[in-house]
């Protein structure tokens, strides 16, 4: 069976780890072992470490599993015409990777593991249909989901309630004897590419444990990391930001700066690193070697592709790759923003100022920006959803890039790596945001605006090339303010007032003073807010242009529907390239032109929108636009959070990058701020679809205008977005 305990106890601190020397060889006080103590028994009372129980139904599990892929592989044996001998011989091996591997996963986690089988039994035919009709036909196996076409092929699915993903490697071997050494370079001949990434798992793992002075040490660490991490919204590799095996690296190379550093101390020295730490340059455990084998391996030198990668953590088995090349400046600049937080609670943890339950904090997304994109996936039932929404995750990192290289890098998007789904609706629903924000320090000139209606054109054309697209699975993109962010997102079910408190997120400290006066400015603001005025609500005639069993769109997930999934794709489209498109025979491009203004006027009529009449000879579009306004933020400075002591007069920040302080009050940040527009020129709705939302009025299907409308904006020139 698997050894699931790591490689041995700790070691002397003489050794030498890593690439360079070590930092520091200083041992800890005796107060950074009662730290390590506190923090310990912090993670035990989150609930991060499994039960016996538990512990003992996954090694089950993993036996069970065993057993299976040796039958499979005798039975595959038998069916090509080996000998007794050979079908008694064959074997399959099963090895774990990942957290269950490193010993850091907690309750409920899933167990990523690798079947090792002869050169004759392939991944294609043998693994995703023969083994998969195997486990299909078990009253253990659920939730059963094949990717083949994934980068790393896997089978997902629950074995008695426990999550597992199953990898499958066939080396060039006959007979797999029960003792392979995966770390062995020679288990990678006449291997092809989806080989060598479903073995690498296991090999770095294995290097991990080899490669830090106190494993123990680590584990507690990378244990307490991965938390905060998802915690603070960065813990996801598919969308852009880090999943498992990376921030094991990043915590492993700090055990080697510092070898003779516990938990506490490991914990704060990971954030004191990672925050001066000059990016791009690479994290590396080890040299990078290279082998007669002829795999590419991370080298910027020669590849120019490895040039591109922002946030370059390499990964210590050969073939050496980044494995964080899904990293974007976006997410690069959110993951930097949180280690600069987790080192100020650090510091003022060492300082017994904190404890580490302050570090832990959840980041509050919805409260971070002024401005969302929704991105909300349905399907038929919750079996199509599963698939449907882990394709449409996947590809969110597309949108996070094409938005960045259509606007030039000057509006930045934040990702966040966590569903919703709306428990009130019948039909199978999730949904997905983004935060939006102009580039810190970008100056924004009178009429400038992003059109970003191709690049959400281009991200739909990237979304309904699924292969295995069901009727029923739709996609809607909308925009939503952070005042009409729905209830659900919140875990009361509802947005709770938050009462004017200091920001500790940021670090900073507002005098009760500045605090009065920051509270009184925004009901000022609040009640000259004026209410939208009502109209006659407008509908759209759109054609039945295919047929789809989709569930019936419930009542409104944002108040504006800017984006539908249509089976009359145009073609991608860049900006540069956009052209008018044609609505009911009229120019019936939107756009919000930025303006600059003065006094109190400024604070109204920041949203403008146009309609749209007649069908939608195009998909829907989206334009974002950012209207600058002055006046009203004299004295602000640059500090992130409101009003130190250190001269900013407690005036609240005075750009939406500087707003996205987690813990600012909703209605604190300055209502000078740059202004993010996102708006509808008309959505095409499925034939089926529109029949099913008839009976629910407003319904994604009308435009209700609001404050600020000019009919003589429904045919804007769309100027072209400054260089």
């Amino acid at each position: 069976m698997v050894n699931t305990e790591g490689l041995g106890g700790s070691e002397a601190a003489a050794k030498h780890y890593g690439v360079t020397k070590p930092i520091s060889l200083a041992g800890p006080s005796e107060a950074d072992v009662l730290k390590s103590l506190e923090l310990d028994k912090f993670l035990v009372d989150s609930g991060l470490y499994e039960s016996q129980e538990e512990a003992e139904k996954r090694e089950e599990v993993l036996k069970r599993i065993g057993q299976i892929v040796k039958e499979w592989v005798k039975h595959r044996t038998r069916i090509r015409g080996y000998s007794d001998q050979m079908i008694e011989d064959a074997n399959a091996v099963l090895f774990t990777f990942g957290s269950y591997r490193l010993g850091v996963h907690g309750p409920g986690a899933d167990i990523d593991t690798l079947c090792v089988g002869p050169s004759y039994v392939n991944r294609e035919e043998d693994f995703f249909f023969v083994l998969h009709d195997m486990l299909a036909q078990m009253d253990e196996v659920t939730e059963l989901q094949p990717v083949p076409d994934a980068h790393v092929p896997v089978m997902k699915f629950k074995f008695d309630g426990i999550s597992i993903d199953l990898l499958y490697a066939s080396v060039s071997l006959m007979v797999v004897p029960e003792d392979l050494d995966i770390s062995e370079v020679s288990v990678l001949y006449d291997a092809d590419e989806p080989t060598v990434r479903s073995l690498n798992g296991c090999r770095v793992a294995d290097q991990i444990l080899k490669l830090v002075p106190n494993f123990e040490h680590f584990r507690t660490t990378l244990r307490c990391l991965k938390f905060w991490a998802k915690r603070r919204g960065v813990y996801s590799n598919v969308t852009g930001f880090l999943g498992g095996v990376n921030w094991a690296l990043l915590v492993a190379r700090v055990c080697q700066l510092y070898p003779n550093a516990v938990p506490s101390m490991l914990v704060s020295r990971f954030f004191r690193v990672y925050t001066q730490w000059r990016w791009p340059n690479p994290v590396m455990l080890c040299p990078i070697e290279e082998d007669e084998l002829g795999f590419s391996v991370w080298d910027p030198r020669k590849n120019p592709r490895d040039k591109t990668h922002h946030m370059p953590i390499i990964t210590p088995a050969y073939p050496c790759m980044n494995s964080s090349y899904n990293v974007s400046t976006s997410t690069r600049r959110v993951m930097m923003e949180q280690f600069q937080f987790g080192n100020r609670i650090c510091e003022e943890i060492e300082l017994n100022k904190a404890q580490w339950s302050a570090l832990f904090e959840p980041y509050m997304f919805f409260e971070s920006y002024k401005n969302y994109l929704q991105v909300d996936v349905l399907a038929a039932d919750v079996d199509d959803l599963r698939s449907w929404k882990g394709w449409v995750e996947s590809r969110l990192r597309q949108l996070t890039l094409m938005i960045e290289r259509d606007t030039y890098g000057k509006l930045q998007c934040h990702p966040y790596p966590h569903e919703y789904a709306d428990t009130s609706r019948q039909c199978a629903h999730t949904a997905f945001f983004m935060g939006l924000q102009r580039k810190q320090g970008e100056r924004v000139q009178e009429g400038q605006q992003f059109d970003i209606r191709g690049t959400v054109d281009e991200f739909r054309h990237s979304i309904n090339m699924y292969l295995f697209w069901k009727p029923g699975m739709e996609i809607y993109v909308s925009h939503v303010r952070r005042k009409q962010t729905p209830a659900y997102v919140f875990p009361e079910g509802y947005r709770r007032v938050r009462s004017r408190i200091s920001t500790p997120q940021k670090g900073d400290k507002l005098s009760s003073q500045n605090a009065d006066k920051g509270r009184n400015g925004s009901e000022d603001r609040d009640l000259k807010r004026k209410n939208s005025p009502t109209e006659e609500d407008l509908r759209h005639d759109i054609p039945d242009k295919r047929k789809s069993v989709s569930p019936g769109w419930p009542e409104s997930v944002s108040p504006d529907i800017l984006n539908q999934k249509s089976n009359n794709l145009s073609p991608p489209r860049s900006m540069a390239s956009l052209k008018r498109e044609s609505l009911g025979g009229e120019e019936g491009n939107m756009a919000v032109m930025a303006e600059s203004k003065t006094g109190p006027e400024s604070k109204d009529n920041v949203l403008s929108e146009t309609r749209g009449y007649g069908e939608c000879n195009s998909n829907s579009s989206l334009v974002t636009t950012l209207a600058s306004e002055v006046g009203s933020c004299d004295g602000v400075g640059h500090e992130s959070a409101v009003g130190s002591s250190d001269g900013n007069n407690g005036s609240v920040v005075g750009s939406i990058e500087e707003s996205n302080n987690p813990r600012t009050p909703e209605g604190y940040s300055c209502e000078a701020d740059s202004k993010l527009a996102l708006e509808t020129v008309c959505a095409s709705f499925p034939g089926k679809l529109q029949k099913k939302l008839e009976p629910n009025a407003g319904v994604g299907l009308e435009l209700k205008p609001r404050v600020g409308i000019d009919s003589d904006l429904q045919k804007p020139v769309i100027s072209s977005v400054a260089g």
